[in-house]
């Protein structure tokens, strides 16, 4: 488990497929719907396991499925968490707040040691189902022959003590199926990431971005060949120019409608006219991209912020204008997790500062 990627002959990067694809429904013999049952193990600078935390907080999700999150470096046994607690740190549990305080100073990381767990609750958390202090135990637990990479995000049923699903399209999805919809207060009910009349679209944008822009920065930066680098990158500006396109015709076609700003804004997203999980997908991505993607994984055609305007725009209108994107993005974990835990692309272990400020005021 020593390599944290897997690459072909030719040096091309090549992502795990999720093992485990299980669902929560009433109609499940084994995973039903309940308050208190499951649990999410997440890493904060993971796109993938941010997702999963975005969807659980747009859907009143933080007071009926808990969260524990890794610490922020992972090393040659993967991901980890504090030493094990029967304690419930009411910081990841609170419904108000997601998992992280908006009023954290994010200016003393830098400062820490590579493997620093001194923050009680900043750098990690513990987990008070299982006390384990590897993610590996929970992959064992469930299966003692389990040989493939720990990935996260993890979804753990604390009642058969096994994994319901580690594939992060899929939480979301089980998220905002609405199995939950009994514990939440109505508001949440009436949210929908994925509504019928929309799917076909978001099903469509999902898979192009995720190929060259979610998975094609991976593509780009763990590949081993300079000709695959060259030709990766290359895609993953072309479909960012793609995207771009796309949210410029939807600014223009609601300027149309609407006259002043907060209203183009309301309703200024990736797919239609209103939130979808094709926003979440695509932003967890954008917005690590200039703190990361462009100096550590080479993706440096141009930023995010002085390159794309209306990319720019969506991402910042999301960032400031919901908490349940704001209160999950955590750029301490982004920074530090990257370039101290890739010590193949960045032996020195050296975090930059910047880009300042992380993201730009709206």
């Amino acid at each position: 488990m020593s390599k944290k990627w897997a690459s072909d002959k030719d040096g091309a990067f090549k992502r795990q497929v999720s093992s485990f694809k299980d669902v929560i429904s009433p109609n499940n013999p084994v995973f039903k719907p309940a308050k208190n049952r499951y649990w999410l193990y997440v890493s904060l600078a993971c796109p993938w396991a941010h997702r999963t935390l975005i969807t659980r907080v747009l859907k009143g999700l933080t007071s009926v499925i808990g969260v524990s999150v890794v610490h922020w470096h992972m090393d040659d046994k993967g991901w980890r968490l504090l030493k094990g607690s029967d304690e419930k740190d009411p910081k990841f549990y609170t419904p108000a707040g997601g998992i992280a305080s908006a009023t954290r100073d994010h200016s003393v990381a830098h400062g820490h040691t590579l493997n620093d767990s001194t923050r009680l609750f900043e750098d990690a958390s513990f987990d008070p189902n299982q006390q384990f202090e590897r993610l590996s135990q929970f992959y064992f637990e469930h299966d003692p022959n389990y040989s493939a990479r720990y990935t996260v995000p993890l979804l753990w049923d604390t009642e058969t003590k096994r994994i319901v699903n580690n594939e992060s399209a899929d939480i979301i999805r089980i998220f905002n199926s609405g199995v939950f919809d009994e514990f939440v207060d109505k508001e949440y009910r009436d949210v929908n990431l994925y509504p019928s009349k929309l799917q076909s679209q978001i099903d469509d944008f999902n898979e192009w971005v995720y190929n060259n822009i979610n998975n094609g920065v991976y593509k780009s930066g763990f590949a081993e060949n300079p000709a695959i680098y060259e030709s990766e990158v290359t895609n993953v500006f072309t479909h960012l120019d793609k995207v771009e396109n796309i949210l410029k015709k939807n600014y223009q076609e609601l300027e149309s409608k609407y006259s002043d700003k907060n209203s183009i804004l309301e309703h200024y997203y990736a797919v239609g006219d209103q939130l979808t999980e094709a926003d979440v997908r695509l932003y967890t991505t954008i917005v690590r991209f200039d703190p990361v993607y462009v100096q550590h994984f080479k993706c440096n055609f141009r930023t995010i912020r002085n390159g794309y305007p209306y990319i720019n725009l969506w991402l910042r209108n999301l960032y400031w204008n919901h908490d349940a994107f704001k209160l999950t993005t955590d750029f301490d974990h982004i920074k530090l997790h990257y370039t101290r835990s890739h010590s193949r692309i960045n032996p020195l272990g050296i975090t930059p500062l910047g880009p300042k400020p992380d993201i730009i005021d709206l």
